[in-house]
């Protein structure tokens, strides 16, 4: 894994790359510029982890290029989730719900993220007031799709009975 900043990030992909990603959807430059400055972008080569199981869930990840696996832990066995893609954040529900991680996410590919912590994302509201309710509403929406996509898995299950 490797940090970089802002600018060495931007000399690869233009600001404009990341304002179609669902989490920065309608998110204007300055402010998706302000989350690259103040969080921590990384990158993972091929099977590096992002988070494992027990660590503190202080933070979550916008994939800004590549894509993360993420595999539940639960009762010592792993199960596969799902391939989280670029533009899609991972760790948003450890970090809202005050736990500790509950799972593994690891790259698939070559892949680049920006970790915005808890301090990161209070002082983005501070600082941001309207932009944060932009940022707040696509988080949700993209846990409502997931919670939606999880509850037509389990329709299915129950149906094939």
């Amino acid at each position: 894994m490797n940090i970089i900043t802002s600018q060495q990030l931007l000399e690869n992909h233009p600001l404009s790359a990341f304002t179609d990603a669902s989490v920065f959807g309608a998110l204007p430059e300055p402010a998706i510029l302000w989350l690259l400055k103040n969080g921590v972008i990384r990158e993972f080569k091929p099977g590096e982890e992002l988070f494992s199981p027990g660590l503190p869930g202080n933070s979550f990840h916008v994939i800004l290029a590549g894509s993360v696996d993420y595999y539940k832990y639960h009762e010592g066995h792993y199960a596969y989730i799902r391939k989280h893609k670029a533009g899609e954040q991972i760790g948003f529900v450890s970090m809202i719900a005050l736990h500790d991680r509950v799972g593994r996410a690891s790259a698939c590919e070559a892949s680049t993220t920006l970790e915005i912590s808890s301090a990161v994302y209070h002082d983005f509201h501070l600082s941001h007031p309207l932009e944060f309710g932009i940022l707040m509403m696509n988080l949700a929406r993209e846990m409502a799709r997931t919670l939606r996509n999880t509850n037509n898995i389990l329709v299915k299950k129950v149906t094939e009975r």
